[in-house]
C-alpha cells in the first residue's frame, strides 16, 4: 500500500469516528456544565493541565522513536525494530515512575493551590489521581503504539480510542444527569482508560506478531543508540516550548482571572481542539509518510510534496479559519447560552493561533523526519516570550492577554525561524525559497477572507438564530468559501494543483480498478 493510500486509510477511518465523537463532546458538555457546574469543569481541566506538565518528562521519547524507526520499518528489519520498541519500553517506565513521583509531590501542594475552591481536597486528590493513573498506563503498557504510528496504521488506534471516548462520554453523560456523583463521572474516565490499553495490547501483537512485547534486553540498549538518546534531549527542551504554548493557558487564566473564566475559555478551547484533532487524524499517517519519503531521499519529490502539504494545510486552515469566525460565537449562543460568549478579540487571537498552528505542520513533519532538532534555544525563546507577555497583558486584559503572549511566540519561533532550520539544515537550499512560496499562499488567504465578508455580510442571512437557520448559514458559507478560496488557490498555487491532481489519479485508478 503506498504512502498516500495508507494516509487516505488513517483519514477516512479517523474522520468517521471523530464524526461520533465530536457530536456526543458537545452534548455531553452541555449537561457538565449544567449538571456538575463551570467550577468542577474547570477544576477538571486545571488538573489536565498539571498532568500536562509531568508529561514534560516523556522528553520527547516518542517523536525520537518514531524518528529511529522510520528507516528499519522502509527496510523491514524485524530485529532492529524489536530492539528499538525495548529501548522505548526501557526508557518510558523509567519515566512512568519519575512522574508518578513527581505528582506525588505535586499533590502535597495542593491545599495551597486550590485552597478558595468549593471542592473537598478528597475529591480534588481522587480526580488527580484517577487523571494520573490513566496517563501512566500509556507508558508502561501502551509504549509499543509508537510502532503503529510511525508504521501508518494509526487508523487501528484510534478505532478503538474513539469508540471507547464515545462510550465513556455516553455514561459520564447518565451518570452527571441522573446522578451529579463526581466521583462516579470520574471512576468512568479511569474505568474506560483501562479498558482501552486491554484492547491495544491485544491488537498490536495481532498486527505484530513478532514483535517482543516483553523484552529481556536491558540498559545496555541504551548504549547501543545514542543518537535516539541525542535527540530525545534536544526534543525535551521542544516539548518544553510546546507545553507552555498549548498547556499553560488554562493555568494561566486559573491563576490571573478565575476558576469560572477556565471553564468558559474551556468552551471554545473544545471547539478548537476538536478542530485540531480532526486534522490530525486526517494527517494521522503524514509524519510516517514523510519520514518514509526522506529516508528514499528524492529531493525533487521531497521538496514537491511540500509544497502540496503547504497548500493543503493553508486552504484547510483558512476555511476553517473563516468559518469558525462567522458561525462560532452563535453557535455557543445556542449551545450553552449566551452567557457564556467570549469578546470578539479573544476569538480573533484564538482563530490566529488555531490557524498557525494548522499551516506549520508541514514544516514540523519534515523537521521530524529529518530529526532537527539541534535548535534548543528557539523553544526556551518561546517560552520567555510567552509567558512575559501572557503574565504582563493577563493582568491587564485577562485572557485577551494570555493568548496574546502565545501568538507572538508563535510568530517569532514557528513563523519565522522554524522554516530557516528546515530549509537551510534538512533542504539545504535558501529560506527565500520559502517565502516565495508562503507570501503567495498568505496573499490569496487574505484576498479570499475579504471577498467572502463581503457576500456574507451583503447576501447571507444570518439575523434568525435557531439550530435549523445556524445549520443552513454553515452550509451555505462553507460552500461560499470552498469555492472562493478553492478556486483562488487552484489558480495561484502550483502545490495545490498538483495535490489535487494526485488525488483525481488515486481516486480514478481506483474506480478502474473495481
Amino acid at each position: 500500500m503506498s504512502r498516500v493510500s495508507k494516509s487516505l486509510k488513517n483519514a477516512k477511518i479517523g474522520a468517521f469516528f471523530f464524526i461520533f465523537s465530536i457530536f456526543a463532546q458537545f452534548f455531553t458538555r452541555k449537561i457538565f456544565l449544567d449538571f456538575l457546574g463551570d467550577e468542577f469543569i474547570g477544576l477538571t481541566s486545571t488538573l489536565r493541565s498539571v498532568l500536562g506538565f509531568l508529561n514534560l518528562a516523556e522528553l520527547g521519547i516518542g517523536t525520537a522513536i518514531g524518528y529511529a524507526l522510520y528507516k528499519p520499518i522502509f527496510d523491514n528489519n524485524h530485529s532492529e525494530i524489536n530492539k528499538i520498541i525495548a529501548l522505548l519500553g526501557l526508557l518510558y517506565k523509567r519515566i512512568g515512575i519519575f512522574i508518578f513521583s513527581v505528582g506525588i509531590i505535586i499533590s502535597l501542594f495542593f491545599p495551597y493551590f486550590f485552597g478558595d475552591t468549593q471542592f473537598s481536597f478528597g475529591l480534588i486528590y481522587f480526580v488527580f489521581y484517577s487523571f494520573l493513573i490513566s496517563t501512566l498506563l500509556s507508558y508502561f503498557f501502551n509504549y509499543h503504539m509508537t510502532l503503529l504510528e510511525a508504521d501508518q496504521k494509526g487508523y487501528v488506534v484510534q478505532v478503538y480510542f474513539q469508540s471507547l471516548n464515545i462510550l465513556r462520554l455516553v455514561f459520564q453523560g447518565l451518570i452527571a444527569y441522573y446522578l451529579q456523583s463526581y466521583y462516579a463521572w470520574v471512576i468512568m474516565e479511569l474505568l474506560f482508560s483501562v479498558i482501552l490499553s486491554f484492547i491495544l495490547r491485544k491488537k498490536i501483537k495481532q498486527h505484530y506478531p513478532w514483535l517482543i512485547i516483553v523484552s529481556k534486553e536491558t540498559s545496555n540498549l541504551i548504549k547501543k543508540y545514542p543518537e535516539i538518546i541525542t535527540k530525545t534531549k534536544q526534543l525535551f527542551v521542544h516539548k518544553m516550548g510546546s507545553f507552555v504554548k498549548d498547556g499553560t493557558d488554562n493555568i494561566l487564566v486559573y491563576a490571573l482571572v478565575n476558576v469560572q473564566s477556565v471553564a468558559f475559555f474551556g468552551n471554545y478551547q473544545l471547539i478548537f481542539m476538536n478542530l485540531i484533532s480532526l486534522m490530525q487524524i486526517i494527517f494521522a499517517g503524514t509524519g510516517a509518510g514523510v519520514g518514509n519519503l526522506i529516508a528514499e531521499n528524492n529531493k525533487k519529490n521531497i521538496e514537491k510534496v511540500f509544497w502540496e502539504m503547504m497548500a493543503l494545510q493553508f486552504f484547510i486552515a483558512g476555511f476553517f479559519s473563516l468559518a469558525v469566525y462567522y458561525l462560532i460565537s452563535p453557535f455557543v449562543i445556542l449551545w450553552i447560552g449566551d452567557e457564556y460568549v467570549l469578546e470578539e478579540f479573544i476569538v480573533l487571537l484564538m482563530i490566529g493561533n488555531f490557524f498557525i498552528s494548522l499551516i506549520r505542520s508541514p514544516v514540523q513533519h519534515f523537521q521530524n523526519a529529518y530529526g532537527l532538532f539541534s535548535d534548543t534555544w528557539a523553544p526556551g525563546l518561546e517560552i520567555i516570550i510567552n509567558l512575559i507577555i501572557s503574565f504582563i497583558f493577563g493582568k491587564l486584559w485577562g485572557i485577551s492577554g494570555i493568548l496574546l503572549g502565545t501568538f507572538t511566540s508563535l510568530i517569532v519561533v514557528v513563523m519565522l525561524w522554524k522554516p530557516y532550520l528546515l530549509f537551510t539544515k534538512g533542504f539545504k537550499t535558501s529560506t527565500w525559497k520559502y517565502w516565495t512560496g508562503f507570501i503567495p499562499l498568505t496573499l490569496v488567504f487574505l484576498v479570499s477572507a475579504y471577498i467572502v465578508n463581503v457576500i456574507y455580510s451583503n447576501y447571507l442571512d444570518h439575523d434568525n438564530l435557531n439550530f435549523l437557520s445556524w445549520c443552513f448559514n454553515s452550509i451555505k458559507l462553507s460552500f461560499t468559501i470552498l469555492i472562493v478560496y478553492g478556486l483562488l488557490m487552484y489558480i495561484s498555487s502550483q502545490g495545490f494543483r498538483d495535490f489535487n491532481h494526485r488525488i483525481f489519479i488515486l481516486i480514478k485508478n481506483k474506480i478502474y480498478k473495481n
